[in-house]
């Protein structure tokens, strides 16, 4: 069964099934959501609670042995077990179909896991969890959907704060739900229960936005040339390698050329690429591909060291230039001693 954060609490208050998995790489959902099967277990008088780390093959045998054996008391317990890796291998695939399929009415499964790649979810003992149990898969809180889920989060603690506030805290933890979710928790301390307003928001938010390369290049994309430069300074001020960024922006200069010389775009799966390409195509008339490449040559040179000066300076004008957007180099005369 294939469930979200929004149908898990029904799910639970329904019926619990055997096992559960909560997959992804949100720390703040995913956490929310074990907490939530934790405490659905402890009023089904599951009162024992057992956890496994599995970080090689040879733990596996640990969790078969535990889950043999009678529990000291009697009493129905949690069997919760943190995958270090999706991939179990095939000592790890044949003990979870064992256990899932067990269907122990004494033993709950609770299984945390990263992200699921495609090798993963085609394996049997996701079949077996998906026939048996429930899956839930967090997902990151997109940018633009961001303001909304702040504000719910908000009518939760009893603030109601007003959208110039809640577009400046996302912008100041975008990518970081945890924080966002501390800072909402320090405003409600702060401000108490009522209006929550722009000027509390700046003078008590820190930035504490985090972002990845991969959103660099989708950015750029779309063209959204003030968001790119903020998602290339964060990835600076976060010690991101320059040669990341770079190789995110010359992949994305290399799917927009491709995809006017009639190449294959963005498959199905990358539904915000496919549509961010789309708008890098409409824009792709105005692109001098010649001088973008040879910009995204300097840069790299830069970073290796051959040519003079700031390979992140270079990176910020490779991204402006992508989006297509106006770059104005003033020429600055040499100051005469």
């Amino acid at each position: 069964m294939k469930l979200t954060s929004d149908s898990l609490p029904a799910q639970l208050a329904q019926r619990l099934l055997p096992a559960y998995l909560v997959s992804g790489d949100e720390p703040l959902l995913a956490a929310e959501a074990a907490d939530a099967v934790r405490a659905a277990a402890r009023a089904a008088a599951f009162s024992e609670r057992e956890v496994h780390f599995i970080e090689n093959a040879g733990n596996w045998d640990a969790v078969l042995a535990s889950a043999a054996t009678l529990s000291l008391f009697g009493s129905r317990r949690v069997l919760e077990l943190r995958l270090a890796s999706a991939r179990v291998g095939v000592a790890g695939n044949a003990a979870l179909v064992k256990l899932i399929e067990a269907r122990d009415p004494d033993i709950l499964l609770l299984i945390l896991a990263p992200r699921l790649d495609r090798d993963a979810r085609g394996a049997a003992w996701m079949r077996a969890l998906e026939s048996h149990g429930g899956w839930l898969e967090v997902w990151p809180v997109d940018p633009e959907r961001l303001p909304a889920w702040l504000k719910s989060r908000s009518r939760r603690l009893g603030l109601e704060a007003d959208p110039e506030a809640l577009e400046l805290l996302a912008a100041r933890t975008e990518g970081n739900l945890l924080a966002a979710h501390q800072e909402l928790t320090k405003l409600t301390l702060l401000n108490g229960a009522g209006p929550l307003t722009l000027a509390t928001v700046r003078a008590s938010v820190a930035d504490s936005a985090r972002f990845d390369v991969f959103e660099l290049g989708e950015t750029v994309l779309a063209g959204d040339t003030a968001r790119a430069l903020r998602v290339l300074a964060g990835l600076r001020a976060e010690g991101t390698e320059a040669v990341l960024a770079l190789w995110a922006l010359a992949k994305a200069l290399r799917d927009i050329w491709n995809a006017t010389q009639g190449g294959a775009r963005a498959p199905p799966a990358w539904q915000r690429q496919g549509a961010a390409l789309a708008q890098a195509l409409r824009r792709a008339p105005r692109l001098d591909f010649a001088a973008l490449a040879r910009r995204a040559t300097r840069a790299d040179r830069m970073i290796k060291g051959r040519v003079p000066g700031d390979a992140w300076d270079e990176l910020a004008l490779l991204a402006t230039q992508l989006c297509a957007a106006p770059v104005r180099i003033t020429a600055v005369a040499a100051p005469v001693f």
